[in-house]
C-alpha cells in the first residue's frame, strides 16, 4: 500500500484530541488513531467524536484488546472504526476472533506486537490467522531508555507480506528511515500531538515520507549516552523534577548567575567549612563540561571566588555547586559562569588540604556521586543518578513537549482549568 500517516491521538479529553485532528488533517493526516488513553478515558464516544468530525477518513481504535475479542471489535466497528488494534500477545483464540469479527462487520485488524518476543514468528502466525496489518511498536517507556523500533521493523518486513504500521517516537528525522524499512504505516504521536503547530508538524513528516530525506527538529526525538546533555540544556530543572515523581531540588542551592543553565556530570568534594584546597584541587581533576559539586557543610567561610572561577572557564567546565559560601559575586556575575550556592560572603576560609575528592556526598537530603548529572538553573539545581540519566532526560524532553503544546492552546485563548479540563478530572 501507499504510505500513510496515522496520527495517534493519545489524550485525555476528547476536545483536545479533535483539535490537534483538525490540524493533522490540514497537513495532510490520511489516518486518525483513538489512542488507547484517549479509548480509557472517553470511551468509544472518542470513535464516534472522530468519525462526525473526520466521515471520510480512517479511523483507528487502538482498543490493544487481549480478551472478549470479538465484544470488542464488534463495538469499535459500530462505533465507526476502519481499523481496531488486537496485541500479539493475546490468545491465538482472542485474535482469532477479532478476524472473524472484522470480516462479519467490514473492517480491519491490526496485531500490534508491542510486548512479543518472537515478533518474526508472531507475525507469520497473526498472517495466516488473515489479521490485515501487523504493528511493530516499541512502547513509550522503551523509547525513553532510548529502544528504536527499526531492527525488529526490518526483519518482520523481511516475512510478511501484509502492510505493517511501526510506532515509536517516529518524527520527521526517522519518518523515511520507517519507510526504508518495511512501513507502510507511519503512526506518529507526539512529533504531532505535542507540536505547538500540528499543521507544520505533519506537513514535515509527510515531506520526508515523500521526499526520503530526513527534516531536522530540535524536539520530539530520543537519545542515548553523551547525547543528552543537549536533551538536559533544553529541559528546565522543573520539567526534570516531574518526571522524578516531584523529586526535590538541592536543598537551599541558588543561583548565583540569575539565567545562567549548567548542564554537566559532577565531580564531587567534600572539605572542611572555609577550606577551599580541595575545591580548587578538583578543577585540575575534572575533564571538560563537568560540573564540581563542593559539600561544605552548608557554612562560611567562602571557599569560592573569581580566580577559581576564571580557572574553570580555562579547563571549559559547566558550573560549580557549592554548599557553603561564595564571594567576588559581581565578578562572576560579568564573567556569566554558571555557580550555585547557599551562602554568599565577603570573607574567604583558608587552604588546608582537608577533605576528599570524587566522594559521595549529601546536601540537603540528597545524594550526589561523582558521575551524576547535574542541571541547574533559576529555580535550583536537579540530581539525576548517571543509572537512569537516559530515561530521565528523554522523559523530561516529553513532559516539555507536552507543556509547550498546552501553552499554545492558552496563548489561543484557553486557560489552564480549561485545557486541563480540571473540574471534570478532580477527586470527588
Amino acid at each position: 500500500m501507499k504510505p500513510v500517516i496515522q496520527i495517534a491521538l493519545d489524550f485525555i479529553n476528547l476536545s483536545r484530541a479533535l483539535k490537534v485532528a483538525g490540524e493533522a488533517v490540514e497537513g495532510g493526516a490520511e489516518w486518525l488513531e483513538a489512542g488507547t488513553p484517549l479509548i480509557k478515558s472517553e470511551g468509544l464516544d472518542a470513535v464516534r467524536g472522530l468519525r462526525r468530525q473526520f466521515p471520510d477518513h480512517v479511523i483507528v481504535a487502538d482498543l490493544k484488546t487481549m480478551d472478549a475479542g470479538r465484544v470488542e471489535m464488534e463495538a469499535a466497528a459500530k462505533a465507526g472504526a476502519n481499523v481496531a488494534g488486537v496485541l500479539g500477545a493475546a490468545p491465538d483464540a482472542t485474535i482469532r476472533e477479532c478476524i472473524e469479527a472484522a470480516t462479519n462487520y467490514g473492517f480491519k485488524i491490526i496485531v500490534d506486537m508491542i510486548g512479543v518476543e518472537d515478533v518474526v514468528q508472531r507475525a507469520k502466525q497473526v498472517e495466516d490467522f488473515g489479521a490485515h496489518y501487523v504493528g511493530i511498536h516499541t512502547a513509550i517507556d522503551e523509547q525513553m531508555e532510548g529502544v528504536s523500533p527499526f531492527d525488529k521493523l526490518r526483519r518482520v518486513a523481511e516475512a510478511v507480506s501484509i502492510p505493517i504500521a511501526v510506532a515509536g517516537g517516529i518524527n520527521s528525522e526517522t519518518a523515511a528511515e520507517a519507510i526504508e524499512s518495511g512501513a507502510s504505516i507511519i503512526i506518529v504521536g507526539g512529533a504531532v500531538i505535542k507540536a505547538p503547530d500540528a499543521k507544520l508538524a505533519t506537513q514535515n513528516i509527510k515531506k520526508a515520507m515523500e521526499t526520503g530525506q530526513k527534516i531536522e527538529t530540535q524536539k520530539f526525538k530520543r537519545v542515548t549516552g553523551e547525547e543528552i546533555r543537549g536533551i538536559l540544556a533544553q529541559v528546565s530543572t522543573a520539567n526534570i523534577s516531574d518526571v522524578m515523581h516531584r523529586a526535590r531540588e538541592l536543598e537551599d542551592i541558588h543561583a548565583v548567575v540569575p539565567g545562567a543553565k549548567m548542564v554537566g556530570k559532577a565531580l564531587t568534594v567534600r572539605t572542611a567549612p572555609g577550606d577551599w584546597a580541595k575545591p580548587v584541587e578538583a578543577i585540575d581533576e575534572a575533564e571538560e563540561g563537568d560540573v564540581i559539586v563542593v559539600d561544605a557543610y552548608g557554612i562560611g567561610p567562602a571557599i569560592w571566588g573569581e580566580e577559581a572561577t576564571r580557572s574553570c572557564i580555562q579547563r571549559k567546565l559547566a558550573g560549580i555547586v557549592i554548599n557553603g559560601g561564595i564571594r567576588d559575586v559581581k565578578e562572576i556575575r560579568e564573567l556569566g559562569f554558571p555557580a550555585f550556592s547557599k551562602l554568599i560572603m565577603p570573607a574567604a576560609g583558608e587552604p588546608r588540604g582537608w577533605g576528599q575528592i570524587g566522594v559521595q556526598i549529601e546536601i540537603g537530603g540528597t545524594q550526589v556521586r561523582t558521575g551524576d548529572w547535574i542541571v541547574g538553573d533559576d529555580n535550583g539545581v536537579m540530581v539525576i543518578p548517571k543509572e537512569i540519566a537516559v530515561e530521565i532526560a528523554n522523559r523530561a524532553m516529553h513532559w516539555m513537549e507536552k507543556e509547550s503544546r498546552e501553552i499554545k492552546e492558552i496563548e489561543e485563548g484557553s486557560t489552564l482549568a480549561k485545557v486541563s479540563e480540571l473540574l471534570r478530572w478532580e477527586k470527588h
